[in-house]
Parts: C-alpha cells; structure tokens; sequence
C-alpha cells in the first residue's frame, strides 16, 4: 500500500490503483504521479475495501477515481466494481486494466458504468486519457451531490404543510385545487407557496421541479434529510 507523498498537492486529484502485480503498481504510481495526480496503490480489493471502513488517517476528499486490474487473487476488479456501486449507490468512475480480457467482460464492465477497458499492454497515453475522463466525471458526480445537499438544506426548512405544497405544485395544481386537496383556503395556499418559492430560492416553477427531481420527490411523500 502506498499513499500519496509530501511532493503531491493535497488538493490534486486522486487516482487509486489496485493491482496485485507490485512492479506494474510501481510503474503506474511513476506514471500517474508525473501527471501531478496523487496516487495510492493497493495489492488487493480486499484491502482497499478495507481502507474504506476506516478513513479516518487519509480521508478520500476531491475527485478520485480508481485503476483496476481485472483478475487479482480473491476479489476480481469486476466484483470490486460491485461492492463499490452497492456501497455508495452510484458507480465509481473506473478505468479496468487487464492482461485477459474477453468481450463480455468488457461488457459487464461498461454496462455498469467503467470509463475505459484497458488490455495490457497499454500506451501512457491511452492510460492517462482514460484517467482524464475518470476524473472529469468524478468532478461531475462531486459537482452535482453539492447541489443536491444544498437543494435538501433548502427542503430542510420547509414545514410539513409547505412540503405538501410544494409537492402538489410540481404536479401543476392550480391553487383551487389544492386547496381543496389539502382542506385549506386558497389565500392560505397562496401564502404557503410564496414561502415555499422563497425558502427553496427558486425563481420559476420550472426551477423549483428541476430542485425537486435533483431529490427523487416527484410523486413521493415529502421526506428528507
């Protein structure tokens, strides 16, 4: 196992490799590390996994992505691959190396959502493209979680009658309608979804159905956090 070193801007992204073969992870961490990315590298996927119950010592912050090698001792890339959607509930961005790769495999791999398939020997250059890509969409992943969490704090402040609104206005009821739906009088609903516009800071009904998909709401109950 290696983490990266001092010389590595702690802001740069990461790049985890996990390999069994330790002269292939030393020439990637060369490889990767010339490219101002920081590098850990890992024997096993066991191992890794483990790191990840306890991150306390070297937290995984900023995009990162991982290298995977497709047949290792144990755990196979492609069965890390799996844990690793199960854990987080959405795919990590992958780039697969391997040394026996079949068309199914490769596959399996992209269906569930790898960058790149990789059979060795590979250029430096095709690695480092595909990593380039691994971490833009990580980027694109941390970029839109933000969002969502900022969307869920404004949610967070609604009450339940507001959630109730803002629910039935997303369906495009008018204010009649929900009013009656709710039990209330129209100048009460009126007066909920000016304070459900202003805490959830949306401009427009489009913006305020775009904040409520970014949460899975839609046709659901108004739950969160």
């Amino acid at each position: 196992m290696t983490f990266p070193t001092p010389s590595t801007p702690n802001d740069a992204p990461l790049v985890i490799v996990v390999d069994d073969d330790l002269s292939m992870r030393e020439a990637l961490s060369s490889l990767i590390r010339s490219a101002g990315l920081r590098v850990e590298t890992w024997a096993s996927a066991a191992e890794f996994l483990d790191r990840l119950q306890r991150p306390v010592n070297c937290p995984i912050s900023g995009p990162a992505c991982l290298v995977l090698d497709v047949r290792m001792p144990g755990m196979g890339g492609l069965e890390l691959q799996q844990r690793l959607a199960e854990r987080s509930g959405r795919p990590w961005p992958i780039v697969f190396i391997t040394g026996h790769g079949d068309i199914p495999m490769t596959v399996r791999a992209m269906r569930a959502g790898a960058i790149e398939f990789l059979p060795k020997p590979f250029s430096d250059q095709d690695l480092l493209g595909a990593i380039d890509l691994a971490l833009a969409q990580a980027r694109s992943a941390q970029h839109d979680e933000a969002a969502r969490q900022s969307v869920q704090a404004r949610f967070d402040t609604l009450t339940p009658r507001e959630r109730e609104v803002l629910l039935l206005m997303v369906q495009g009821l008018r204010n009649k309608l929900t009013a009656d739906r709710l039990g209330i009088s129209e100048v009460t609903v009126k007066v909920h979804r000016h304070h459900v516009m202003e805490k959830m800071r949306a401009s427009s009904l489009p913006m305020l159905v775009d904040m409520v998909d970014r949460l899975g709401l839609r046709g659901g109950a108004g739950a969160g956090g």
